[in-house]
């Protein structure tokens, strides 16, 4: 598939079904599941080379039958994403402008439960990125690369309903790439998550894709489940 991260879980899943190997051509804006294969993503004829590379078996993440590659996003960056004024290709120009809409009186956390541990654990969440795989975030603005595709886990990162100082602080540390450890922001990770809300359809965004989801939501982790073909090493700067 020559394309983007949102045109790509569509082909990965036929080629899933069929147990046959998925070769990945970068030709779109930000191409993170490529970068996370260690494709590079300015040498498209160089990525060509995959058709005679390596095999590698990667996880991929399922919310329901829908298939994705690198996330799905719930809350106020999906409610962006669906919106077509307010969309943007630029990471950092959506965080600006997710800000005011967190910190607004009108902002509507959606009610999230993970099962961790035997127990089941309930957040107001303003934001959830449902990962395949551990991102190494840098900043809410720009997620970090994911040093491995193999885990077997999703990740669950949410941005709590929590005060408004509070709140301000975690954004302002998102904002210069300095997350850490912060009130506001938790992180789970598991081989399922379950995802409810008091609203019967919910906006998300899938690999970056908008769509409309049915809840309660079912996510679930399905590891090794897709061949992939990479360049073999030498070709480009790939990573195993």
């Amino acid at each position: 598939m020559a394309g983007g991260d949102g045109s790509l879980a569509a082909v990965a899943a036929v080629a899933l079904e069929r147990d046959l190997p998925f070769v990945c051509i970068p030709f779109g804006t930000r191409n993170h599941f490529a970068r996370d294969l260690g494709i590079d993503r300015d040498d498209l004829i160089g990525a060509l080379a995959s058709f005679q590379g390596r095999e590698r078996r990667i996880d991929v993440g399922a919310v329901g039958e829908r298939l994705f590659l690198n996330n799905v996003s719930l809350g106020l960056y999906a409610s962006f994403v669906h919106d077509a004024e307010r969309k943007t290709r630029n990471r950092l120009m959506a965080f600006l402008r997710m800000a005011p809409a967190a910190l607004g009186r009108g902002r509507r956390p959606l009610d999230v439960s993970f099962e961790v541990e035997g127990r089941r654990k309930r957040h107001a969440a303003l934001v959830v990125l449902m990962a395949n795989n551990d991102y190494r975030i840098e900043s809410m603005a720009d997620l970090g690369e994911r040093t491995r595709l193999d885990e077997g886990l999703l990740h669950a990162y949410v941005i709590e309903s929590v005060s408004r100082r509070a709140l301000v602080a975690l954004l302002a540390r998102a904002a210069v790439g300095n997350v850490g450890e912060v009130e506001g922001l938790v992180e789970w990770a598991a081989e399922r998550f379950s995802v409810e809300s008091s609203r019967a359809r919910i906006h998300a965004a899938i690999d970056g894709e908008p769509v409309v989801l049915e809840t309660a939501l079912e996510f679930e982790a399905r590891p090794g489940a897709l061949r992939v073909l990479v360049p073999p090493s030498g070709a480009q700067g790939g990573v195993e």
